[in-house]
C-alpha cells in the first residue's frame, strides 16, 4: 500500500513538473507554433482594450439592469438614451452624478420616483462603472 501511495505521488510530481515547461504557443487548432510564428503572433496581437462606452454597454445591458426601462431609440418607463444623452450635453450635466444620486434629474421629472429605486443598485457600482454607463448613454446622441 505504502508503494502505490508513494508511486502516485511520484507520478504525480513528475507531471506538475513536466507540465510546467516551456509555455508552448498553439495555433486556434492546438498546433504547436514555430519560433517565428510565435514571434509574428505576437507582434500582431492586439491589447484587450475596452472602452469605457463599451464596459457601459455591458453594465447596461447586464448588473446595470438599465435595458429593462431604456431602449436606445424609443421611451419605454424611462426616457430613451438618445433623449437622455441630449439633454445631458445641451446642460453639460453629469449622468454619473445623477446615478450616484448627487443630481437633480433633469430629463423627466415626473419619472425620478421609478428611478430613484435603482439607486440602491447604482450607488454600489464603483465611480468608474457610473462613469462607463455614462460614456455608453452619451454615445448613442444623434
Amino acid at each position: 500500500m505504502k508503494t502505490l501511495v508513494k508511486s502516485i505521488i511520484l507520478l504525480t510530481i513528475t507531471l506538475f513538473i513536466t507540465s510546467c515547461g516551456d509555455n508552448k504557443k498553439e495555433d486556434k487548432y492546438g498546433n504547436p507554433l514555430t519560433k517565428e510564428e510565435t514571434k509574428t503572433a505576437n507582434e500582431t496581437a492586439k491589447p484587450e482594450a475596452t472602452s469605457l462606452a463599451e464596459k457601459g454597454k455591458e453594465i447596461f445591458d447586464g448588473k446595470g439592469t438599465c435595458a429593462t426601462c431604456h431602449k436606445v431609440d424609443t421611451k419605454v418607463v424611462g426616457p430613451s438614451l438618445q433623449d437622455i444623452a441630449k439633454i445631458y450635453k445641451e446642460k453639460n450635466a453629469s449622468i454619473a452624478t445623477f446615478l450616484k444620486g448627487d443630481e437633480k434629474p433633469i430629463v423627466d421629472p415626473s419619472q425620478f420616483e421609478v428611478m430613484k429605486a435603482n439607486f440602491a443598485l447604482t450607488k454600489t457600482f464603483t465611480d468608474e462603472e457610473r462613469q462607463a454607463l455614462e460614456d455608453y448613454v452619451l454615445s448613442q446622441a444623434k
